[in-house]
C-alpha cells in the first residue's frame, strides 16, 4: 500500500513510519520540521520537507496517487492555541482541509486522522469517557481537532471517502519532544537528567490517561484494515495523577530530585481518561504496556541520549 504520512518526523509519526515500512508498505513522509526531527525518519521512507498548507501538496498527491493518508501533522500545543488561535486554525483546520481535499480529488481510499481524546471531550461527565461522550472542547486546539472530524464526516457522506479517527489519550515514550509545553513525561525526564528542577503545576492531582507509543502504533496498523469509517478512543482507561508520575520518574532517574510545585495553569483540565472498550471489541486492540514498564523504557531512552549509564 502507498501511504502518505504527514508529520512523519515527529514523535508519534516517526514510530508509525517504522511500523508501516516493517509491514511492507511504501511510505512517503511530509513534514515541515517545525517540531519534527529529520534524523528520526527511516531512510527507507521517502521524505519531503513541506508544510501541509502549501499548494505544492496537491502536486504530490497527483503524482503519487496514494492509497491511504495518515494525517498526524498538527499544531499540538494547547497553550499556544489559546495564545494564538488564528495560527492554530491555520495549521490544524486549513492544513487539514488541504490534506483532505487533495485526498478526495485523487481517489485516496482511506484517511487515518490523529485526533484527541482529552481536549475534545472537555470537562468529562463520565470516567472513562466513551466515544459517545459529548464533545465540548475548551481550547482552540480541541475545537480544531473536532472540526477536522466534522470535515471527514462531510467527505464520507458526500464523496464516500472513508476515514478512521483515533482519539488519543496522553501518549508518551521514546522520541517525545521534551522542549515543548506538551509531553510531561519527556519534560520531567529531560529536566531530571539535566540536573534542573522539574515543576508540577498546581497540586499535582490532575489525572491523565498515559498510553505508551507502542500501543498507539498498533492502533494505527489496525486502522488500515478498518472497513468503512469509524471513531475510536486509544487509551488505557486508567487515571494517573501528575504527582504519582513525577515520583515514578524520580525513582528511575534521580532519587534526590525535590518535588516542587508551581502555580496552577488557568483552565487546565483536572481529569482526563478515555474508554478503549470500542476499539477492543471491534478491532481486538488493547494496551499491553503498563505505565511502570513504559516509563522505564522511556527513561532508558532519555538516559541513552545524554550518555547516562546509571
Amino acid at each position: 500500500m502507498k501511504i502518505l504520512l504527514t508529520g512523519g518526523a515527529g514523535f508519534i509519526g516517526s514510530h508509525l513510519v517504522d511500523a508501516y515500512i516493517a509491514a511492507g508498505h511504501a511510505v512517503t513522509v511530509v513534514d515541515n520540521l517545525s517540531s519534527g526531527v529529520r534524523d528520526q525518519v527511516s531512510p527507507k521512507a521517502r521524505f519531503i520537507q513541506l508544510d501541509i498548507r502549501d499548494a505544492a501538496l496537491g502536486d504530490l498527491f497527483r503524482q503519487e496517487k496514494f492509497d491511504a493518508v495518515n494525517h498526524h501533522a498538527a499544531q499540538m500545543d494547547v497553550r499556544r492555541s489559546v495564545a494564538d488561535p488564528g495560527f492554530d486554525a491555520s495549521v490544524n483546520i486549513l492544513g487539514g482541509l488541504n490534506v483532505f481535499e487533495h485526498a478526495r480529488a485523487t481517489g485516496v481510499r482511506k484517511v487515518i486522522f490523529a485526533s484527541t481524546g482529552g481536549a475534545i471531550y472537555g470537562e468529562q461527565e463520565e470516567f472513562p469517557a466513551s466515544e459517545e461522550h459529548p464533545t465540548r472542547p475548551l481550547s482552540p486546539y480541541g475545537i480544531s481537532k473536532l472540526t477536522n472530524e466534522k470535515y471527514l464526516f462531510y467527505y464520507r457522506e458526500v464523496f464516500g471517502m472513508n476515514s478512521v479517527v483515533l482519539r488519543y489519550a496522553n501518549i508518551y515514550g521514546p522520541r517525545q519532544n521534551p522542549h515543548g509545553e506538551a509531553g510531561v513525561v519527556a519534560i520531567f525526564c529531560n529536566k531530571m537528567l539535566a540536573g534542573q528542577q522539574p515543576l508540577i503545576n498546581g497540586d499535582g492531582r490532575q489525572t491523565r490517561d498515559y498510553t505508551y507509543i507502542e500501543d498507539v502504533v498498533k492502533a494505527n496498523l489496525l486502522a488500515l484494515d478498518v472497513k468503512g469509517s469509524n471513531i475510536y478512543n486509544v487509551g488505557t482507561g486508567i487515571e494517573t495523577d501528575v504527582n504519582t508520575l513525577f515520583r515514578s520518574l524520580k525513582n528511575l532517574l534521580d532519587p534526590s530530585c525535590r518535588e516542587e510545585h508551581a502555580p496552577a495553569k488557568a483552565g487546565e483540565q483536572m481529569r482526563s481518561v478515555v474508554s478503549a472498550q470500542k476499539i477492543r471489541n471491534e478491532l481486538g486492540w488493547k494496551p499491553n504496556v503498563i505505565l511502570g514498564e513504559g516509563l522505564k523504557k522511556t527513561a532508558e531512552y532519555f538516559k541513552a541520549k545524554v550518555g547516562r549509564t546509571t
